[in-house]
């Protein structure tokens, strides 16, 4: 619905008429929203009938820049020049065509390569035939098998049908029934159970391998972006929790999702939880306003405790029921055992801003600013107009701190701070756009922390782009209903999304891990060997 409303002279734009037209405004937007809830609503039952639905709201402009020039007449579209395609290949045979007789009279001039890639599927069933000698004192013993032949948990499926079947799950998101199906047409004999067992069983040296890379991406990090969603769980509502960087990704499903579930995930998946009473801990008390008589309780006596029971039991003994007071408590402590296990206490945090992410150096996501103008529907001409030139405003500002974030100066951070405040001081027509710049406001440490911080992006889309693949997961099967299950699910997202970050192939390191072999290094070695090799600077601030 637009509606215009009349011109109305500054003479008489008294504080009465401006309140009102206020009001106006307010309900306008409202309106607005509601019939955008309403269309929303008619695509979802367009969707339903199986008819088309509106197109989406376009994507941030933020990371589109300038429209690229025209490229001159008789050139190539980039990424189309010519490359080796075969350079990197490995040829496993070679095999020589000739002619059977030649031509009489031909001149032989040698061979021409031509490269054939192929790939063999089919089932190999070998039946090993194990000597059996009896002791002299009594017993006997088998001749083992050959190295690599079985998984490092045995059984009577080899170790390349293992990795098939993990690999075809978690990368190639293969549901069970599926891939059963599809093991059947290759002649595999195997039941829906077995499947089962493959991929939840005997996984404890994936899931150890998973924790050292949390570990070793938090204590050779500078920063990690996080993000979660939904996970469903046993028919239940839960929530994964993803952390990492260009170096590492770490997936961890719970059944909530505030900060001391965040805190807790940092820790690693063993929950054994290290609660440490330090300055960091005090500190963090006394920045969230904890009572100072609740304080006093909690720095007498033992300094550090040990998983989650240990912990209520000691808050239960100082008297501290409140529950604002026990979660503050916790928040603080889950910090300083952090900062014990060697996390640095000035590590930055990059999120979309929600309220469990902002902890240690917290950095906001300038995408999921830019979002919430992006988000308005205007309803008349001049509110579409001013929404417009805020959102350019932004985009110039934010091509200037990518520019500073690429080459730091220090002489510019006073102007580009100036900037800043005159964006989010203006004074717009609309309440809604007020809004909008009244969040950025309160959030303007956190916007320009790449002023101190140039080595934290200024956007949390790889985080969004680690956490997609689980969401597709998510949509095509669903939740997960054991515990076995779930925890391979995060396991394997982890492992599988960190081997791509650090340029190993997943199917190699499958085939390394399953078989026991050891020749791919661990992935924590290779995540503090990059970050040897990385020169990135990092830059040092007290936690926010």
């Amino acid at each position: 619905m637009k509606m215009e409303l009349p011109e109305i002279p500054a003479e008489e734009r008294t504080p009465l008429v401006e309140s009102l037209l206020a009001i106006i405004r307010i309900q306008q937007d409202r309106i607005q929203q509601l019939e955008e809830t309403v269309r929303q609503l008619h695509d979802e039952i367009a969707r339903l009938k199986g008819q088309k639905p509106r197109p989406d709201i376009k994507p941030s402009r933020l990371e589109t820049g300038q429209p690229k020039p025209a490229a001159p007449e008789g050139s190539k579209r980039p990424g189309s020049a010519k490359r080796p395609k075969n350079a990197e290949l490995h040829i496993a045979k070679e095999q020589r065509l000739d002619l059977e007789p030649p031509p009489e009279g031909a001149l032989f001039r040698g061979y021409e390569p031509y490269v054939v890639q192929e790939l063999i599927i089919q089932p190999e069933n070998t039946r090993y035939l194990r000597a059996r000698y009896d002791l002299p004192g009594g017993g006997s013993v088998l001749a083992p098998f050959p190295a690599g032949i079985l998984p490092v948990e045995g059984g009577h499926f080899g170790a390349n049908l293992i990795s098939y079947i993990l690999d075809q799950y978690h990368q190639a998101q293969v549901t069970q029934p599926l891939l059963l199906e599809q093991l059947w047409e290759f002649g595999i004999d195997i039941s829906a159970g077995q499947v089962n067992r493959i991929l939840t069983e005997n996984k404890e040296h994936f899931h150890q391998e998973k924790g050292e890379v949390l570990e070793a991406g938090l204590r050779s990090s500078s920063y990690i972006g996080a993000d979660d969603t939904g996970a469903r769980h046993q028919g239940k509502n839960g929530y994964c929790t993803a952390i990492g960087n260009e170096r590492f990704a770490y997936f961890e499903s719970t059944d909530s999702k505030n900060r001391v579930n965040f805190l807790q995930v940092l820790q690693g998946s063993l929950r054994a939880y290290a609660y440490v009473i330090d300055d960091v801990a005090v500190a963090y008390w006394e920045r969230q306003k904890l009572a100072v008589a609740v304080i006093q309780l909690l720095t007498q006596g033992s300094p550090a405790f040990v998983g989650e029971p240990a912990w209520r039991a000691r808050l239960t003994e100082l008297g501290i029921e409140d529950e604002r007071h026990r979660r503050i408590a916790t928040e603080g402590a889950l910090l300083g055992g952090l900062v014990a296990r060697g996390v640095a206490p000035h590590l930055g945090v990059l999120s979309d801003a929600a309220p469990q992410f902002i902890v240690f150096v917290h950095a906001g996501c300038w995408i999921h600013a830019e979002r919430s103008l992006a988000k308005l529907v205007p309803h008349d001409e001049q509110y579409r107009a001013e929404i417009e030139s805020m959102r350019s405003q932004i985009w110039e500002l934010y091509q200037d701190l990518k520019a500073y974030r690429a080459q730091p100066d220090t002489a510019r951070r006073p102007v580009l701070e100036a900037r800043f405040d005159a964006f989010i001081e203006q004074r717009p027509h609309y309440p809604s756009i007020a809004g909008v710049l009244k969040e950025m406001r309160d959030r303007k440490a956190d916007l320009l922390r790449v002023l101190e911080r140039p080595e934290i992006p200024l956007h949390n889309n790889a985080m969004e782009s680690d956490i997609r693949e689980y969401v597709k997961r998510r949509k095509i099967s669903g939740g997960t209903r054991s515990a076995a299950g779930r925890r391979c699910r995060d396991t394997f997202a982890s492992l599988k999304k960190t081997c791509r970050k650090l340029g190993v192939r997943f199917w190699e390191y499958l085939q390394d891990r399953v078989r026991g072999l050891g020749q791919i290094p661990r992935l924590p070695d290779l995540i503090r060997q990059k970050r040897a090799q990385t020169t990135a600077p990092t830059g040092q601030a007290a936690p926010a």
